[in-house]
């Protein structure tokens, strides 16, 4: 897992205006590479980030975004802020509102910690001892009755800053003046508890483990900031267990206050509370909860794991365990299977787990060339998909759908009859002679060869069925897998026009468009072969006629006029290929035009006009219908949005495409959508990569989608 530990050690950086009081607390440079050790020794991959007001962007680039259901990196937040008011909440809170998974407690729970005055009175409402106290909001305030001595120190700091014993009046106004003149905020005023000073670590949630307490030992009074980081000239010891011998029971009482403030307070994941242990009452008094406990070399935190059964290491990874199973943690209805009830917990989970999995069987798609002209890697392909649909996911072949080496057709027990036809591409249009694609991973990215066309919407499919258990056999499903796209689909075009005509709803697995698009509409093509021939021509020969290169430009020229943007026609040229001797000008020209179009009788207007201007020396190669969009695909689009929006996939939009596909063959009166795969660019290119998102949004998508196609359960 990606782990992003953030911190604050300078004492300046980048922020918009310096402000307000400066955060005292630093963490020490030896703890931050301490945790960066231990985190990289549990396997996780760990980037060091300083908190400041580029703190969102820097995560933002590091970590992958979080889908529903998954947990693809964290933030170990060390950090107590950098200035202003309830610092310890800074960074929490700026996680919160991007939406970053983070270890630790949140926004309100540091800042109720913080303030030690409200910390007290919740305390006390739930019935926990804690030193009897006043808030001090001027120098002279009057002071209700409370014996000497007493500790003043102020409300809103932590690791012992400010803090100090008093023993009479004047030394308590003295002591208070300091902090007010320091700070522009009130003054707490305890009674000083005489006693043992114990720490208690807490780990986990709901309930948390409380560690063995740690008895703080060697100080004068109190444990002041500068015992806490080793720069009095006292001898500090930490012993735990704090309690022994005949006080061995102490130890589980300890425990039990801990837990119950962290509770009371809504700490999470991890905390220390600090109490002394009044030894004439038998008594625990909470003096504050340390919502964001150190985690240095000279805490009470490392000491209590340690007789935990933790190491250092062992409890860094444990942390993030923790948070890591609570953001993990999604409800399940406990419903029966009948294809109703918890529509997507499953689907959701299952999806999200397997993201290793499905990038690792894309990573093996890509490595395994399908292209159109290689009959024996389209062989191959096709025999990998028999063993995905028919040997793993139990669907059946359907021979009158099937022909070898062309395409492929299964189905479930159910059959798809009226049901619902998923229609892939296997080959890739790369010719024999360009070298490979290799499979590589970006943060946002996938790259590989034939990724977006053909490989993505492939794993998609298999881990959306996959997901699906085993409600897949009673789903009307068919799945049609054809090799001969980059012909047009002429080998496979009447087994797909009888596959569509069997189903109600047909889905094209072609990619999506940037930027979240799937497609109800996309355009017809027709190519044509044009060849001009002349007389063999010397250059520098005075000619009548031109030679065939410039006849061939003019004669395109006059094509492209016949192009029309308000008829949603396009004529161009693809290619262009000369044949010449030696020394003389091109006496024979071939070019490839295409035309792209949205109304067949439109188009045969366009080829008349282009026979007209061309007779014989225009050939028809291939054509690919237009898929025209209809009320029934509309339909069948809303309610993917839909879907998505309950998922929480952001945006998805229903848009008309380009570029043809085999949607074009699917009869008028079925729901058909086209780019139902993830969000792919660059097609048919060596930058052909897919958005790394939307291969487990689209199947996850694509799995609801499928899920709500399970008839309901019939009888008793």
């Amino acid at each position: 897992m990606k782990v992003a530990v953030v911190y604050n050690y300078r004492r300046s950086g980048q922020v918009i205006n310096l402000f307000g009081e400066e955060v005292q607390e630093k963490i020490g440079r030896r703890t931050i590479e301490q945790i960066v050790s231990a985190l990289k020794t549990g396997g996780h991959q760990v980037k060091e980030i300083e908190a400041d007001k580029n703190l969102a962007k820097k995560l933002e680039d590091y970590l992958p975004p979080a889908l529903r259901g998954e947990i693809p990196g964290l933030v170990f937040n060390v950090s107590y802020g950098r200035q202003g008011e309830a610092a310890y909440t800074h960074v929490p809170a700026v996680l919160e509102m991007v939406g970053i998974p983070y270890i630790g407690s949140g926004p309100s729970a540091q800042s109720l910690c913080l303030d030690k005055v409200v910390t007290k009175v919740i305390l006390q409402n739930d019935g926990l001892l804690t030193p009897e106290f006043h808030l001090l909001r001027a120098p002279d305030e009057d002071v209700p009755e409370l014996t000497y001595p007493r500790v003043v120190k102020p409300i809103a700091e932590a690791s012992s800053f400010g803090i100090e014993v008093v023993y009479d009046e004047a030394e308590m106004r003295a002591a208070a003046k300091v902090l007010f003149d320091r700070s522009d905020q009130p003054v707490l005023v305890e009674q000083f508890i005489d006693g043992p000073e114990v720490n208690v670590g807490l780990l986990g949630n709901n309930p948390p483990d409380a560690f063995p307490p740690v008895l703080i030992d060697g100080f004068d009074k109190i444990y002041s900031h500068e015992d806490k980081v080793r720069a009095s000239d006292r001898d500090i010891t930490l012993d735990c267990p704090a309690f022994k011998g005949d006080d061995a029971p102490f130890n589980a009482a300890a425990q039990e206050v801990a837990k119950r403030a962290f509770i009371v307070l809504g700490c999470r994941d991890f905390a220390r509370v600090d109490m002394r242990f009044d030894e004439a009452e038998g008594e625990f008094y909470i003096l504050e909860v340390n919502s964001l406990a150190s985690l240095g070399p000279n805490s009470s935190y490392p000491k209590g794991a340690k007789h935990f059964g933790l190491d250092f290491s062992q409890c860094i990874n444990r942390m993030v365990e923790v948070a890591h199973a609570r953001y993990d943690r999604t409800p399940s209805s406990g419903g029966a299977d009948d294809g109703t009830t918890d529509r997507n917990t499953e689907i959701v989970q299952f999806v999200a787990k397997s993201r290793r999995s499905m990038l690792d069987q894309l990573s093996a798609w890509v490595g395994h060339q399908t292209r159109s002209d290689d009959p024996v890697g389209l062989k191959k392909g096709f025999d990998k998909l028999s063993r995905i649909f028919g040997d793993d996911l139990g669907m059946r072949k359907v021979g009158e759908l099937s022909r070898a080496g062309d395409i492929a057709t299964w189905q479930t027990e159910a059959g798809f009859a009226d049901g619902v036809l998923l229609i892939g591409q296997l080959d890739v249009w790369f010719h024999q002679e360009l070298p490979a694609q290799n499979y590589r991973r970006e943060t946002l990215w996938l790259y590989g060869e034939g990724i977006g066309v053909s490989r993505a919407p492939l794993v998609m499919l298999e881990y959306a069925l996959r997901a699906l258990g085993s409600r897949l056999q009673r789903i009307p499903l068919g799945v049609l897998y054809y090799a001969d796209d980059r012909h047009a689909a002429h080998y496979s075009e009447e087994k797909i026009r009888r596959a569509a005509e069997r189903a109600k709803e047909v889905l094209i697995l072609q990619p999506g468009q940037p930027p979240n698009k799937i497609v109800t509409q996309r355009h017809g093509r027709r190519e044509f072969q044009l060849r001009i021939e002349t007389g063999q021509t010397w250059m520098g020969v005075a000619e009548a006629e031109p030679d065939a290169l410039r006849l061939m430009c003019r004669t395109l020229d006059e094509l492209a006029a016949l192009s029309s943007q308000d008829k949603q026609t396009t004529l161009a040229a693809l290619d262009i290929r000369t044949d010449r001797y030696p020394l003389r000008l091109p006496h024979r020209v071939t070019a490839q035009v295409a035309e792209t179009y949205l109304t067949p009788t439109r188009s045969d207007a366009i080829e008349r006009g282009m026979r007209n201007l061309l007779g014989d020396e225009l050939v028809h190669e291939s054509t690919r219908p237009p898929f025209v969009e209809r009320a029934a695909g509309k339909d069948l689009a809303e309610e993917l949005k839909g879907l998505a929006v309950d998922l929480g996939i952001n945006e998805l939009q229903a848009r008309p495409g380009v570029g043809p596909s085999v949607a074009g063959l699917v009869p008028s009166d079925k729901a058909c959508v086209c780019g139902i795969g993830p969000v792919a660019e660059n097609l048919h290119t060596v930058r052909e990569r897919v958005k790394r998102a939307t291969l487990v949004e689209r199947t996850q998508l694509l799995a609801e989608f499928l899920s709500r196609r399970v008839p309901n359960k019939k009888g008793p």
